[in-house]
């Protein structure tokens, strides 16, 4: 019951994460910069500062955490924070030129594999005694491969709907569809997303110990992750609100009540995969199938609500019947290899 439950909460953070996007749409007058950046003050910095306080037990501090920390693996959290900063930021023009459906598709499904390997195998190199690799078991690759094999079927439906509607069409589902530049963007974007999963690796005993819940002993990990995406992602924005003249954006009074609820809104719903994955992980500890898999699963899931969301936004309107039977087919064998690990396992 207790598995059960454990992904029932990691696919309800799946849920918000695949969600995080449609309030965004309800930001008036500000470039994609000011408004990426600005939901990333919540999403990276606020939201996961609050969630790592509850790892932090009665009569500690947060500080007292970081000073107490092993510096080489607080150092290697945050540098993996930096570097999947490049995933997130990509990520976000992956959905400008696919959409939100096939974007997140793509660039979650390489996220998904590439992050859960990437996390054991490097930990081994860095710190061979703990014996890391024994965690990628024949159910865990099965997984893992089963999750790839649905993206890419689904990858298949994105590539059918390029070639089927005309310009026009393709425009009308998202205004600067471009499968090409979006495709490369996407594979960047997921590749580089991986990092934060290798990032939770280096920081997992960054923690209390025993006195910290198994549901909130990754969470200031996380927070370390995010804090490094936030650099990169100021950066780059900072840059090109230099670059395109909008620093005015945020002089404008007039809309900042609404964009700044709807960028907490969005941001709220991003935070809430990893807080859920964090939490889903407390109880998911009897498998340790599950638990080196989760990572894999909160993807997956990411990947079939943000198509459920890309159906909803009419993002898939004026495809052929076949295309969208190859998307469904996708999305289903996404959801069997959620559960297929701990089947055969």
């Amino acid at each position: 019951m207790e598995i059960v439950l454990g992904l029932l909460i990691i696919a309800i953070g799946a849920f918000c994460q695949s969600s995080c996007y449609v309030p965004i749409n309800r930001i008036k007058q500000w470039s994609w910069e000011s408004y990426w950046i600005v939901q990333g003050v919540f999403a990276w910095l606020i939201l996961p500062f609050l969630g790592a306080l509850l790892a932090v037990p009665e009569g500690h501090s947060f500080c007292e955490l970081i000073a107490g920390g092993s510096t080489f693996e607080i150092g290697m959290t945050i540098l993996f924070g930096v570097l999947w900063g490049v995933g997130g930021l990509t990520f976000g023009l992956s959905m400008r030129y696919l959409g939100v459906a096939l974007g997140q598709s793509i660039a979650l499904g390489t996220c998904a594999g590439l992050g859960t390997i990437m996390g054991p195998v490097l930990l081994n190199l860095f710190f061979p005694d703990l014996n890391a690799l024994s965690s990628l078991t024949f159910a865990v690759i099965l997984g893992v491969v089963v999750t790839l094999i649905g993206i890419a079927i689904i990858g298949v439906a994105g590539s059918m709907k390029a070639s089927s509607l005309s310009e026009e069409e393709k425009k009308a589902a998202v205004k600067d569809f471009n499968f090409s530049k979006g495709l490369a963007i996407a594979l960047l974007a997921g590749f580089m997303s991986g990092c934060f999963n290798v990032g939770l690796e280096f920081g997992k005993n960054i923690n209390f110990g025993d006195l910290t819940p198994d549901m909130y002993k990754t969470l200031p990990a996380t927070f370390l992750v995010t804090l490094g995406g936030f650099v990169t992602n100021a950066i780059y924005c900072f840059y090109q609100n230099q670059k395109n003249g909008t620093w005015g954006d945020y002089k404008k009074g007039g809309v900042w009540g609404n964009n700044l609820l709807f960028c907490l809104l969005a941001g709220a719903l991003w935070y809430s995969q990893f807080f859920g994955l964090s939490l889903g992980k407390g109880f998911l500890t009897e498998s340790e199938t599950l638990t080196t898999l989760s990572f894999c699963i909160l993807m997956a899931l990411n990947v079939v609500f943000s198509n459920v969301w890309g159906i909803i936004l009419k993002e898939w309107k004026g495809c052929s019947q076949k295309t969208i039977t190859v998307l469904i087919i996708g999305i289903i064998v996404l959801i069997i290899s959620c559960f297929l690990p701990q089947l055969i396992k």
